[in-house]
């Protein structure tokens, strides 16, 4: 369903959430987003302006990315138009798109808001392109993902992506209090509410101004209501904010970036951070198992044969996990890494296998030497096939001169060992073999 400006229509009192009857509506009403709307600022300029052009506000819910669209629409001489992602065919987009060339013909210009633009699949986000490269219309969108991964990036290069950051705490707070003086919110009640509680609230939020006023009006609701008015007290608003939302998406950009916080963390050895972000992730609702497959993956990558007990415990701790599940299995994985971030660390197998890989790919065609092939038919012997192999176990320092590697890549070394841990023991090693090697191999009699 595509609507003209119903978005933003003034809507009776009665049944509105406090977050939309307090809904900010001009700049100076806006709070927070100083970087973007601080005096002097670009967005700033822009909208006062009115020299809107295709922009993107990306970023976490309730910073006021619909706000924003708000206030552009209210100020601006332009028509505005909104549209549902969800209910929007690519036939009803075509004729609004029409008519918006039409207007701009006549010198009226068309700003186009789509609200979680990151819903629009492929096609319909196409269906916009050629009207905003004409100019037909100036499109705004917003949304909480990543603009780089959700927009098509034919659209994304012809609009300006400004990120819109979480609100800090006091920002919550001014929201707040600005609801209980605002006459369309409680401004003609009697509320009593200590600013702790206030505090409280905004704590709760996490940089979420929606959250916060549906808590505000919640704990208005459920306030020890007198003649004098309403009281809120600190013990009854615990029982709303029992558990505060964590902002995560199992398939989004934050599961990527807390992920990879967990990683570094325990790369760098810091294991209370390391804690931190694996219990960001659990409690927000991420598989276990899913952090288990990481974990193993990091006890290779990271530690290596500095630690080799790493990847025994990791997969110990992935089977644990497999076996008990959530919520027991957290101490499962705490376990596992806080081992990983405090294990000595070495990534001699992660370039190994890269510098390996790399020859790989450049010489699929090189021969396996025939000393070392297996010869299990008679013309595979004749053809020489396994003819000089020297077995090992044969000789008394269970070494042999014996080429293995393709003759193209003699000399070419990719495993090279750290000082760190037990992977002293393989650098030692590797130093006798090359020895021995000096001292036994024909070349270099």
């Amino acid at each position: 369903m595509i609507e003209q400006a119903s978005l933003f229509e003034n809507n009776s009192e009665n049944g509105r959430p406090l977050a939309s009857r307090v809904r900010p509506q001009t700049l100076e009403q806006f709070v927070g987003q100083e970087n973007l709307l601080g005096p002097g600022k670009v967005l700033r300029e822009l909208i006062e302006k009115d020299q809107i052009s295709s922009m993107i506000f990306w970023g976490p819910p309730g910073v006021g990315k619909t706000t924003l669209a708000e206030i552009i629409a209210h100020r601006s001489k332009a028509k505005f138009i909104t549209f549902s992602a969800a209910t929007s065919g690519i036939k009803e987009i075509r004729k609004i798109m029409k008519d918006a060339e039409n207007n701009r013909q006549f010198g009226v210009r068309t700003i186009v808001f789509i609200d979680e633009i990151h819903r629009f699949n492929k096609a319909q986000q196409d269906s916009f392109l050629p009207y905003v490269e004409k100019g037909s219309i100036i499109l705004i969108g917003a949304t909480t993902e990543n603009p780089s991964f959700e927009i098509n990036s034919a659209l994304l290069s012809r609009s300006k992506v400004f990120v819109l950051r979480q609100l800090k705490s006091s920002d919550i707070v001014k929201l707040l209090e600005n609801a209980l003086k605002n006459p369309h919110g409680f401004a003609k009640q009697k509320i009593s509410i200590s600013s702790r509680t206030l505090q409280l609230i905004a704590n709760f939020a996490n940089g979420d101004a929606r959250t916060a006023l549906n808590t505000l009006e919640m704990a208005v609701l459920n306030g020890h209501h007198t003649k004098n008015g309403t009281e809120i007290k600190t013990e009854d608003l615990k029982q709303l904010i029992t558990k505060k939302s964590l902002l995560y998406d199992k398939h989004g950009e934050e599961h990527y970036n807390i992920i990879s916080a967990l990683h570094k963390s325990m790369r760098n050895s810091d294991v209370d951070a390391a804690i931190y972000w694996l219990a960001r992730m659990l409690e927000s609702g991420e598989d276990p198992l899913y952090v288990a497959r990481r974990l193993i993956r990091f006890a290779s990558e990271d530690i290596g044969l500095a630690d080799s007990r790493a990847l025994e415990i990791t997969v110990a701790a992935y089977q644990a996990s497999q076996l008990i599940g959530m919520p027991e299995c957290t101490v499962n994985l705490t376990q596992a890494v806080t081992y990983l971030a405090l294990a000595p660390k070495s990534n001699s197998l992660y370039t190994a296998y890269g510098e390996a890989k790399s020859d790989a790919q450049k010489s699929f065609a090189e021969p396996v030497p025939l000393q070392i092939r297996n010869a299990p038919t008679k013309l595979m012997k004749e053809l020489h096939y396994g003819e000089n192999y020297q077995y090992a176990h044969s000789s008394q320092d269970k070494l042999t001169s014996m080429q293995t590697m393709p003759e193209n890549l003699l000399g070419h070394h990719y495993y090279h060992p750290s000082s760190q841990g037990s992977e002293i023991k393989m650098k030692t090693r590797l130093e006798q073999i090359a020895r021995w090697h000096e001292e036994h191999d024909p070349k270099n009699q």
